[in-house]
């Protein structure tokens, strides 16, 4: 089991950037792919981006794909979210979650470790 911690969320306006961290507990961190999932209010948790082992591999749902950016320090055990041209529809929690599965997955339940969450919110 990892803890997981995010950091970095916040207000700005639409068109505006943010960086989300997220720092494992774990001194094993390589052994995890990381994913990131938002909670809008009022609507389930989806999935938002993921990356593998090691950095070589990424992937994003439609509606981030080109703004958003995962991305994973392994020296400094960290796995950021870097969100540019944010809109108001990506307000919502941050969660960052941990996987010990080799392959790309998307589905919430194949992670089995996540953080407490982080405020985003963009006005208009």
């Amino acid at each position: 089991q990892v803890q997981l911690v995010e950091s970095g969320g916040g207000l700005v306006q639409a068109g505006g950037s943010l960086r989300l961290s997220c720092a494992p507990s774990s001194r094993t961190f390589n052994d995890y792919a990381m994913g990131w999932f938002r909670q809008a209010p009022g609507k389930e948790r989806e999935f938002v981006a993921y990356i593998n082992h090691w950095g070589g591999s990424t992937a994003y749902a439609d509606s981030v794909k080109g703004r958003f950016t995962i991305s994973r320090g392994n020296a400094k055990n960290t796995v950021y979210l870097q969100m540019t041209s944010l809109e108001p529809d990506d307000t919502a929690v941050y969660y960052c979650a941990a996987t010990r599965r080799s392959t790309e997955t998307r589905t919430e339940a194949a992670y089995a470790d996540w953080g407490q969450g982080t405020q985003v919110t963009v006005s208009s």
